[in-house]
Protein backbone atom coordinates (compact mmCIF):
# COMPACT_ATOMS: atom_id res chain seq x y z
CA UNK A 1 0.00 0.00 0.00
CA UNK A 2 3.00 2.33 0.18
CA UNK A 3 2.06 4.02 -3.10
CA UNK A 4 -1.60 4.38 -2.28
CA UNK A 5 -3.30 7.14 -0.33
CA UNK A 6 -2.87 6.02 3.26
CA UNK A 7 -3.09 7.94 6.52
CA UNK A 8 -2.74 7.45 10.26
CA UNK A 9 -5.02 9.67 12.35
CA UNK A 10 -4.72 9.62 16.13
CA UNK A 11 -7.79 10.49 18.18
CA UNK A 12 -9.84 9.90 15.05
CA UNK A 13 -12.97 8.34 16.48
CA UNK A 14 -14.98 11.43 17.37
CA UNK A 15 -15.01 15.21 17.29
CA UNK A 16 -12.32 16.93 15.25
CA UNK A 17 -10.61 13.62 14.57
CA UNK A 18 -13.69 12.13 13.01
CA UNK A 19 -14.10 15.20 10.83
CA UNK A 20 -10.53 14.69 9.65
CA UNK A 21 -11.08 11.00 8.90
CA UNK A 22 -14.26 11.73 6.94
CA UNK A 23 -12.45 14.38 4.89
CA UNK A 24 -9.62 11.96 4.06
CA UNK A 25 -12.09 9.24 3.10
CA UNK A 26 -13.67 11.71 0.68
CA UNK A 27 -10.20 12.05 -0.87
CA UNK A 28 -10.09 8.23 -1.27
CA UNK A 29 -7.61 7.63 1.53
CA UNK A 30 -7.40 4.41 3.48
CA UNK A 31 -7.15 5.45 7.12
CA UNK A 32 -5.92 3.77 10.29
CA UNK A 33 -7.68 5.40 13.24
CA UNK A 34 -5.97 5.17 16.63
CA UNK A 35 -7.99 5.93 19.75
CA UNK A 36 -8.53 4.76 23.32
CA UNK A 37 -11.76 2.82 22.83
CA UNK A 38 -11.89 -0.94 22.43
CA UNK A 39 -12.73 -2.30 18.98
CA UNK A 40 -16.27 -3.06 20.12
CA UNK A 41 -16.73 0.40 21.62
CA UNK A 42 -15.33 1.98 18.48
CA UNK A 43 -17.93 0.24 16.33
CA UNK A 44 -20.66 1.31 18.75
CA UNK A 45 -19.46 4.91 18.56
CA UNK A 46 -19.20 4.93 14.78
CA UNK A 47 -20.09 2.22 12.28
CA UNK A 48 -16.60 2.39 10.82
CA UNK A 49 -16.96 2.77 7.06
CA UNK A 50 -15.08 0.93 4.37
CA UNK A 51 -11.53 2.17 4.12
CA UNK A 52 -11.07 2.56 7.88
CA UNK A 53 -8.93 0.33 10.09
CA UNK A 54 -8.93 0.73 13.85
CA UNK A 55 -6.28 0.35 16.55
CA UNK A 56 -6.85 0.75 20.27
CA UNK A 57 -3.91 2.90 21.32
CA UNK A 58 -2.93 5.02 24.30
CA UNK A 59 -0.69 7.55 22.60
CA UNK A 60 0.99 8.35 25.94
CA UNK A 61 2.24 4.75 26.31
CA UNK A 62 5.58 4.06 24.55
CA UNK A 63 4.80 0.35 24.14
CA UNK A 64 1.40 1.14 22.65
CA UNK A 65 3.03 3.56 20.20
CA UNK A 66 5.48 0.88 19.11
CA UNK A 67 2.61 -1.55 18.54
CA UNK A 68 0.75 1.11 16.55
CA UNK A 69 3.75 1.79 14.32
CA UNK A 70 4.14 -1.95 13.74
CA UNK A 71 0.48 -2.12 12.67
CA UNK A 72 0.96 0.87 10.37
CA UNK A 73 3.99 -0.75 8.77
CA UNK A 74 2.13 -4.02 8.27
CA UNK A 75 -0.88 -2.29 6.70
CA UNK A 76 0.69 0.53 4.74
CA UNK A 77 4.45 0.39 4.82
CA UNK A 78 5.08 4.11 5.21
CA UNK A 79 1.83 6.09 5.37
CA UNK A 80 1.42 9.06 3.07
CA UNK A 81 0.00 11.21 5.88
CA UNK A 82 0.29 11.32 9.68
CA UNK A 83 -2.24 13.45 11.55
CA UNK A 84 -1.39 13.96 15.23
CA UNK A 85 -4.83 14.83 16.54
CA UNK A 86 -5.16 12.93 19.83
CA UNK A 87 -5.25 15.24 22.80
CA UNK A 88 -6.86 15.86 26.16
CA UNK A 89 -7.85 18.83 28.28
CA UNK A 90 -7.12 18.92 32.01
CA UNK A 91 -9.61 16.89 34.02
CA UNK A 92 -10.51 20.12 35.83
CA UNK A 93 -10.03 23.76 34.94
CA UNK A 94 -7.88 25.05 37.79
CA UNK A 95 -6.12 28.38 38.27
CA UNK A 96 -2.40 27.98 37.65
CA UNK A 97 -1.76 29.01 41.26
CA UNK A 98 -3.52 25.79 42.31
CA UNK A 99 -2.74 23.39 39.44
CA UNK A 100 -1.07 20.05 40.19
CA UNK A 101 2.00 18.34 38.81
CA UNK A 102 -0.07 15.20 38.22
CA UNK A 103 -2.38 17.06 35.84
CA UNK A 104 0.56 18.74 34.13
CA UNK A 105 2.35 15.44 33.53
CA UNK A 106 -0.79 13.71 32.26
CA UNK A 107 -1.56 16.43 29.72
CA UNK A 108 2.06 16.62 28.54
CA UNK A 109 2.33 12.88 27.99
CA UNK A 110 -0.76 12.80 25.79
CA UNK A 111 -0.59 16.16 24.02
CA UNK A 112 3.14 16.58 23.49
CA UNK A 113 5.38 13.65 24.37
CA UNK A 114 3.20 11.05 22.65
CA UNK A 115 2.82 12.91 19.33
CA UNK A 116 6.47 13.97 19.33
CA UNK A 117 7.80 10.44 19.55
CA UNK A 118 5.11 8.99 17.29
CA UNK A 119 6.23 11.53 14.70
CA UNK A 120 9.80 10.34 15.17
CA UNK A 121 8.81 6.73 14.48
CA UNK A 122 6.56 7.47 11.51
CA UNK A 123 9.08 9.93 10.07
CA UNK A 124 11.67 7.13 10.03
CA UNK A 125 9.31 5.03 7.90
CA UNK A 126 8.67 7.96 5.56
CA UNK A 127 12.38 8.72 5.18
CA UNK A 128 13.20 5.06 4.47
CA UNK A 129 10.46 4.97 1.84
CA UNK A 130 11.76 8.17 0.26
CA UNK A 131 15.15 6.56 -0.29
CA UNK A 132 13.73 3.67 -2.31
CA UNK A 133 10.78 5.22 -4.16
CA UNK A 134 11.05 5.32 -7.94
CA UNK A 135 8.47 8.08 -7.94
CA UNK A 136 8.39 10.30 -4.83
CA UNK A 137 4.87 10.38 -3.45
CA UNK A 138 3.56 13.38 -1.55
CA UNK A 139 3.90 12.68 2.15
CA UNK A 140 3.26 15.06 5.03
CA UNK A 141 2.78 15.33 8.78
CA UNK A 142 -0.01 17.46 10.24
CA UNK A 143 -0.19 18.45 13.89
CA UNK A 144 -3.53 19.56 15.30
CA UNK A 145 -2.75 22.22 17.85
CA UNK A 146 -5.04 24.91 19.28
CA UNK A 147 -5.54 28.64 19.53
CA UNK A 148 -4.25 28.12 23.07
CA UNK A 149 -0.82 27.52 21.59
CA UNK A 150 -0.63 31.31 21.40
CA UNK A 151 -3.47 32.54 23.65
CA UNK A 152 -3.05 32.15 27.42
CA UNK A 153 -5.80 30.58 29.52
CA UNK A 154 -4.85 30.68 33.21
CA UNK A 155 -7.46 28.05 34.09
CA UNK A 156 -5.69 25.40 32.03
CA UNK A 157 -2.06 26.33 31.84
CA UNK A 158 -0.87 22.79 31.21
CA UNK A 159 -3.01 22.59 28.07
CA UNK A 160 -1.64 25.89 26.74
CA UNK A 161 1.95 24.83 27.36
CA UNK A 162 1.39 21.44 25.70
CA UNK A 163 -0.01 23.07 22.57
CA UNK A 164 2.78 25.65 22.47
CA UNK A 165 5.12 22.66 22.57
CA UNK A 166 3.33 21.16 19.58
CA UNK A 167 4.03 24.42 17.72
CA UNK A 168 7.75 24.10 18.38
CA UNK A 169 7.68 20.40 17.49
CA UNK A 170 6.14 21.38 14.15
CA UNK A 171 9.04 23.76 13.48
CA UNK A 172 11.63 21.20 14.53
CA UNK A 173 10.25 18.41 12.37
CA UNK A 174 9.68 20.71 9.41
CA UNK A 175 13.37 21.66 9.46
CA UNK A 176 14.56 18.09 9.99
CA UNK A 177 12.42 16.52 7.26
CA UNK A 178 12.72 19.26 4.63
CA UNK A 179 15.68 17.56 2.94
CA UNK A 180 13.43 14.57 2.25
CA UNK A 181 10.63 16.67 0.81
CA UNK A 182 8.29 15.88 3.71
CA UNK A 183 6.45 19.03 4.85
CA UNK A 184 5.13 19.40 8.37
CA UNK A 185 2.18 21.64 9.19
CA UNK A 186 0.26 22.85 12.22
CA UNK A 187 -3.47 23.51 12.29
CA UNK A 188 -4.81 25.71 15.08
CA UNK A 189 -8.55 25.15 15.55
CA UNK A 190 -10.52 27.80 17.39
CA UNK A 191 -13.99 27.22 18.81
CA UNK A 192 -15.06 23.88 17.36
CA UNK A 193 -18.43 22.43 18.31
CA UNK A 194 -17.73 18.99 19.79
CA UNK A 195 -18.57 17.06 22.94
CA UNK A 196 -15.51 18.60 24.58
CA UNK A 197 -16.90 22.12 24.13
CA UNK A 198 -20.48 21.32 25.18
CA UNK A 199 -19.74 22.39 28.77
CA UNK A 200 -18.85 25.92 27.65
CA UNK A 201 -21.32 26.28 24.79
CA UNK A 202 -23.59 28.83 26.48
CA UNK A 203 -20.66 31.04 27.39
CA UNK A 204 -19.25 31.03 23.88
CA UNK A 205 -22.63 31.34 22.20
CA UNK A 206 -22.89 34.71 23.94
CA UNK A 207 -19.34 35.70 23.05
CA UNK A 208 -19.83 34.76 19.40
CA UNK A 209 -23.02 36.83 19.32
CA UNK A 210 -20.97 39.75 20.69
CA UNK A 211 -18.35 39.48 17.93
CA UNK A 212 -15.71 37.27 19.56
CA UNK A 213 -15.45 35.31 16.29
CA UNK A 214 -15.48 37.65 13.25
CA UNK A 215 -17.13 35.06 10.98
CA UNK A 216 -19.93 34.85 13.53
CA UNK A 217 -20.30 31.12 14.10
CA UNK A 218 -18.90 28.05 15.75
CA UNK A 219 -16.47 25.95 13.77
CA UNK A 220 -17.23 22.31 13.03
CA UNK A 221 -15.02 19.23 12.75
CA UNK A 222 -15.57 19.32 8.98
CA UNK A 223 -13.89 22.74 8.85
CA UNK A 224 -10.71 21.24 10.28
CA UNK A 225 -11.11 18.19 8.04
CA UNK A 226 -11.13 20.37 4.92
CA UNK A 227 -7.88 22.02 5.98
CA UNK A 228 -6.27 18.61 6.54
CA UNK A 229 -7.50 17.36 3.16
CA UNK A 230 -5.96 20.39 1.45
CA UNK A 231 -2.57 19.67 3.02
CA UNK A 232 -2.83 15.93 2.37
CA UNK A 233 -3.46 16.62 -1.33
CA UNK A 234 -0.27 18.65 -1.51
CA UNK A 235 -2.00 21.94 -2.30
CA UNK A 236 0.78 23.90 -0.55
CA UNK A 237 3.81 22.24 -2.15
CA UNK A 238 6.24 25.08 -1.41
CA UNK A 239 5.33 25.48 2.25
CA UNK A 240 6.43 23.73 5.41
CA UNK A 241 6.35 24.62 9.09
CA UNK A 242 3.26 26.72 8.43
CA UNK A 243 0.49 27.46 10.91
CA UNK A 244 -3.03 27.34 9.51
CA UNK A 245 -5.72 28.85 11.68
CA UNK A 246 -9.20 27.37 11.49
CA UNK A 247 -10.85 29.78 13.90
CA UNK A 248 -13.23 32.06 12.02
CA UNK A 249 -10.81 34.95 12.52
CA UNK A 250 -10.86 34.63 16.30
CA UNK A 251 -7.13 35.26 16.68
CA UNK A 252 -6.93 38.22 14.29
CA UNK A 253 -5.37 41.33 15.75
CA UNK A 254 -8.17 43.90 15.92
CA UNK A 255 -8.88 47.36 17.26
Amino acid sequence: MSGERTALVTGGLRGIGRGIVEALLAEEYTVLVADLDSEREAHQEWALPRGVYYSRTDIADPAARRDLVSRVETLFGAPRVLVNNAGIAPAQRVDILEATEESFERVMRVNLQGPYFLTQQIARLMVAARRTEQKPFHRCIINISSSNAVAASIARGEYCISKAGVSMATKLWSVRLAEYGIPVYEILPGLIKTRMTEVVQEKYDRLIADGFVPLGRWGYPADVGKAVAMLARGDLPYSTGERIRVDGGQMLERF
